[in-house]
């Protein structure tokens, strides 16, 4: 597998585990909020890790470390993902996968076979607004659909989440977002931070007290709603 960046140790990236973080190049998005934009846009152009030093230093950390976060970019775009899990579950860690949820016969093949723990899908709007937020306007949203289904029913700890941003989101739509994951387990809305890497500048950030108001809306669907990124 293409391994463009490692965070050896993280008490973020996998909720309630110490772990570290797999980061994967390239994407089939081009979501201009995305604050890992060298990997989407320049995938070849960044330092690569191999595998080996991946699984050097996770056999040392057995015991320490619990589970890897492998992420991107978009990690199920990458033909030798399975075997990397594979390998990452004979060492007995736990394996969380995040998605954007436009490949669901992959996402289908690694819950069948039983080796994810825990998969965090970004849904990056309504269904109207989807194809303009990905950056893709040619989107099939049924692919999105397929992978929500999945993942409300394939009997493992999950959740999915949103980027809200100023200028790209309106409050309203979050409404058709809550009728689209009615009876999730855990959604999860993420304050939009500007650095660097983000594809597109100017992108704007919600008041906590706009925040909050989304967070009501969502409750109206979802039972478990949580706030991230609000300082």
């Amino acid at each position: 597998m293409e391994i463009q960046g490692f965070h050896k140790t993280t008490l973020l990236d996998y909720p309630g585990h110490v772990a570290a973080t797999v980061f994967t190049g390239g994407c089939n998005f081009r979501c201009p909020f995305c604050h890992n934009g060298d990997l989407v846009l320049h995938p070849t152009a960044q330092p690569k890790v191999t595998e080996e030093e991946v699984f050097a230093h996770l056999d040392k950390r057995r015991g320490i470390l619990e589970g890897v976060c492998i992420t991107g970019g978009e990690p199920t775009l990458q033909p030798g993902l399975a075997d990397f899990v594979n390998k990452v579950k004979a060492l007995g860690y736990l394996v969380k996968l995040d998605t954007n949820g436009y490949e669901p016969a992959v996402l289908r093949r690694l819950l069948a076979e039983g080796v994810l723990d825990y998969v965090a899908m970004d849904v990056k709007a309504s269904p109207e607004n989807y194809a303009k937020a990905a950056g893709c306007p040619g989107l099939d949203f049924t692919r999105i659909e397929e992978s929500i289904g999945i993942l409300k029913n394939c009997g493992i700890p999950y959740e999915f989440r949103t980027t809200v941003v100023q200028g790209l989101h309106t409050v309203s739509e979050f409404t058709a977002i809550g009728r689209l994951l009615e009876g999730s387990r855990a959604y999860y809305l993420q304050s939009f931070r500007e650095n660097e890497n983000v594809i597109q500048a100017g992108l704007g950030t919600f008041s906590e007290e706009t925040m909050v108001k989304i967070r009501e809306i969502m409750e109206n669907y979802i039972g478990e709603v949580y706030l991230r990124g609000i300082v």
